[in-house]
């Protein structure tokens, strides 16, 4: 893919709504909506309690989910119409935790807005030089799935550890989801995670686990704020904030993507979530992100064929848009039924996805870093305030320049053969 520095060259925006609408199929909607799903009930309730943390009154809490899932279902809708590849934008899960740190410990959002636009511009910066697609390059991509291996593997667990703790449940889901691919010709056309979502709502009603919670409907009102810049709230928060967006968050994406079989456009999915943060910065929004679970979830089988499947992704930003729109009712609609629920969907809607990541990761050349970047990933322990991904990357890197450096050298050629083609 070549292009400007910053973003790849893509798609005619008209010709690919052409495709879309020619392509439409039930397993891309479904997939999409799985994805909001999935990206709403947890994520948007951590996002509520970073805000009550901070104190913030409840419309910057509301302008908060608002903007974040407007500008993140915008920005997908673009990327996979422009791409026509399974590309999620988002925003950044763990910063939002650590926002919430921060607030509570006397930052405001007036400096965490001068936060966000300082770590997007340093991003735009180096991707604009080729620093980041450099560097992402250079790692060995079974290391790289190593990596994602042991970020996805929480799902599974949570998935499969949820069934054996509610089988009445949560374990009939997954059997439900497992003999539906029994039948070829249904599973082809509805995705099993989709029926096995439905029974294990209707199980839910029956056992009574569903919650009734009054929902008024109103549109969501946007709040601008505007940005301060300071040094210690920068080196405070931004730098742990950066290490997130760069070596954390956006790496997993491409790691999924290249499991997936997909030539990810890398300079696009660090611009576009730099550009969005900026926006976001100004509604009380955090950074903007590329995805790794939901780009996961877009790129599997369940949603049709390889190449359509940017259209689940594209689904999902609708979904998203809508959500952003009705940020209030979109948060509390998330308590209608237990966390465990969505743990057990996004579990399954990923079970394809395991299998060809942990295939590529141990069946090529790079097997010890790739093992323990797997380890490092999954044990998901922080060193100063950098998040797990990022140090499964170094670790694992550091680990086959020991025990495989030959490896590293075969690549290289292999490399230099390629290009010469």
């Amino acid at each position: 893919m070549k292009g400007n520095p910053l973003m790849e060259r893509g798609y005619s925006l008209t010709e690919s709504i052409r495709e879309l609408f020619k392509n439409l199929s039930f397993p891309g909607v479904t997939t999409g909506l799985i994805g909001a799903l999935f990206s709403s009930m947890g994520p948007g309730m951590i996002v509520m309690n970073a805000a009550k943390q901070g104190k913030l009154p409840d419309e910057v809490a509301v302008s908060w989910i608002f903007i974040i899932f407007l500008m993140g279902g915008l920005a997908t809708m673009f990327m996979a119409l422009y791409y026509r590849t399974p590309v999620v934008i988002a925003w950044s899960i763990p910063g939002a935790v650590l926002i919430g740190k921060y607030l509570a410990g006397g930052g405001t959002i007036y400096q965490a807005a001068g936060v966000y636009m300082t770590v997007a511009l340093v991003v735009l910066l180096l991707t604009a030089t080729g620093a980041i697609k450099a560097v992402i390059e250079h790692i060995p991509v079974p290391i790289m799935l190593g990596m994602v291996g042991g970020v996805l593997l929480s799902f599974g667990i949570n998935a499969f550890g949820n069934a054996m703790k509610l089988p009445a449940v949560y374990g009939i889901m997954i059997l439900v989801f497992a003999l539906w691919y029994y039948f070829k010709g249904l599973s082809s056309k509805i995705p099993g995670v989709v029926v096995a979502m439905i029974v294990g709502a209707v199980l839910l009603k029956v056992n009574g686990m569903t919650k009734s919670i009054p929902v008024a409907w109103e549109v969501a009102r946007p709040v601008f704020v505007s940005p301060e810049f300071s040094l210690k709230s920068i080196v405070e928060l931004g730098i742990p904030l950066f290490f997130m967006v760069v070596g954390v968050q956006n790496i997993q994406a491409v790691g999924v993507l290249l499991s997936r079989g997909y030539t990810p456009p890398v300079n696009a999915m660090y611009t576009v979530p730099s550009v969005i943060t900026f926006i976001n910065a100004l509604f009380c929004g955090h950074t903007g992100v590329t995805a790794g679970p939901s780009t996961a979830i877009c790129s599997s089988d369940i949603a049709g064929p390889k190449e359509h499947r940017w259209i689940a992704a594209f689904f999902e930003g609708v979904f998203w848009v809508s959500i952003g729109l009705l940020a209030k009712i979109g948060v509390e609609s998330a308590k209608l039924a237990p966390a465990e629920f969505m743990q057990v969907v996004a579990g399954l809607a990923m079970f394809e996805v395991f299998s060809s990541v942990f295939e590529i990761a141990f069946s090529q050349k790079f097997r010890k870093g790739a093992l323990v970047a797997f380890f490092v990933a999954a044990a998901n322990v922080s060193l100063f305030n950098i998040g797990a991904p990022f140090w499964a990357i170094v670790f694992g890197v550091l680990m086959s320049l020991i025990t495989e450096r030959d490896h590293f050298a075969f690549a290289a050629k292999k490399k230099a053969v390629e290009a010469a083609r």
